[in-house]
Parts: structure tokens; sequence; C-alpha cells
């Protein structure tokens, strides 16, 4: 996300700028006087796109927008996001409405996954209904190119006998026959099976991981930490507070998508977004 969003600090151009006296456009430039509460109220009715557009005007109205637990985003928030995900523990770790925004925008995707799966109306959990001889997996909405890249996944029902996580390009499929590790089962996706603690891509197990003398399972409910650098190119996981290791290197210059794939009846997934990872 750019502008508004991203919180960049355009500037206003210089004595010619939007919000200068004597500037072209007489009503931008007392826009940019109004006061801050003024703006703030007025800010409250518009939508991300507009807001992001705002925030390009001028310094007056980045800085009224650069506050990321103001009015603006706590009432967009409210409009954007269902009251499970705000009062349930889902966004947690986020801290400020500007950032729950941005997760909601990067959630897992309820028209790029498996027919057998719906994201739920919290808007950031799948659920994958009880088809038998079946595996299934969802994207997220937004896919990566460039940049460093946070996000946790934890389950919060049993996870059978394979459960995996990891990213995909847009080519590899989301649904395929049998109980199988969907991700990692071709050149297109690499995933983390989190029942047996295996690396797949290319169809093919790549090592264990974490690579350690009786590396611990996977407990329902413990939340994942996906790490993708795709300025190195490579894929890491964090479990708590403790790094796990770079669990995939050599990723390809491709649009890279958080990734999901399970095949319990009635299990659930849950996806959300943190951003730069914080040591980066």
């Amino acid at each position: 996300m750019s502008g508004a969003a991203g919180g960049g600090a355009p500037s206003c151009g210089g004595a010619a700028g939007p919000c200068a006296p004597g500037a072209g456009g007489g009503g931008v430039g007392i826009a940019g006087r109004l006061p801050s509460r003024v703006l703030e109220h007025i800010f409250s009715y518009l939508e991300l796109p507009e807001l992001m557009r705002c925030s390009l005007v001028c310094w007056h109205w980045n800085r009224c927008l650069s506050d990321e637990n103001s009015e603006v985003w706590r009432t967009l928030c409210g409009r954007a996001l269902s009251e499970e995900a705000l009062r349930s523990d889902i966004l947690c770790n986020i801290p400020t409405y500007k950032d729950k925004l941005k997760s909601y925008q990067h959630a897992l995707s309820s028209h790029d996954c498996s027919r057998n799966v719906y994201v739920k109306k919290n808007g950031f959990t799948l659920h994958r209904n009880p088809i038998a001889q079946s595996t299934d997996g969802a994207r997220g909405k937004i896919g990566f190119s460039e940049g460093r890249h946070a996000w946790e996944i934890w389950w919060e029902g049993p996870l059978g006998t394979v459960a995996v996580i990891g990213i995909a390009t847009k080519r590899a499929p989301m649904q395929c026959q049998g109980y199988v590790a969907l991700l990692g089962s071709d050149d297109q996706s690499w995933g983390w099976n989190l029942v047996d603690n295996s690396l797949l891509h290319n169809g093919e197990v790549n090592g264990n991981f974490p690579q350690c003398n009786n590396a611990p399972k996977y407990q329902i409910g413990e939340r994942i930490r996906v790490i993708l650098d795709m300025e190195d190119k490579t894929l890491a996981f964090e479990r708590g507070f403790e790094f796990l290791g770079v669990a995939f290197r050599g990723l390809p210059k491709a649009c890279l998508f958080p990734a999901v794939s399970a095949v319990y009846g009635n299990t659930e997934v849950t996806m959300v977004y943190l951003g730069k990872p914080l040591d980066g």
C-alpha cells in the first residue's frame, strides 16, 4: 500500500504546492488550512482509496492521516472489518487501526481458493468443509514480488494427515483429489507440512524442518510466523519468539502469495498479515 496506507509524506512542491498561499486552485489552498479536527471529521466519511489520495495533497493533510490510531482509521476499521475480528484476539498482534486494515487487505481470499473451503465472516479464517478424498487450499489476496513480509498462521482444528503452510504462485492449484501435500506438489509452491515437519517443493521432500533433533510437533492454536524475503529470495519460519531458520532459498523472481492447504473436515486456519518483519 502506498500513500495514506503506507505512511509516506509527500512534498507540497515548495512555494507553488497545492497548499501554498497563492497556489492555483484556491479551494485546495483553503482546505489545506482547515483545522486538523475538522479534516479528521471529513476524512472519517471517506474510504481507503480516497484517503490514500488525500494523503498526497499536502503536508497538512498527510500529517492528519499519519496517526494510525486516529478517529479516521478507527471509523474505517469499524466499517471494513467485522465486529468479531475487532473484538477477538485474531488481531491481537496488530497494534494500530491502520495496520488492522492492511491485514484485512492481505487476508486469505474467498475468490482464490478451493470450492470446498470458504472464508468466515471474520474475514481472516478459512473453514474446510468435510469433503472426502480432497485436499483444499487458499491463497492470500495480495502477492509479493519485492520487499520483506511477515504473516502469522494457526490451525484452530485438527491437522489431519497433511497440513501445509507456505507460499505459491498464481499457477499453483488450490484443490486436488486425495489427501496429499498440495503446497509443494509442483514447482509453483513451497510448503512446510506441520504434521511430519517436512519441507516440500516440486513434488519432493526437501528434508526436515526445523533442522534439530526431536523437533517439537505443532500444537493446535500455536501461531507460526512466516517470513518472506524477496530481496534474499528466502522463506523462513518462527514459532513464538524462536527463529526456526530459513526453510527455502533461491526463490524465483515472481509474485508469491501466502498459502495454506488442508485435508481435515471442518478444520479452520487463520492467517493475519503483519507487515514488514520487526528485525528489518
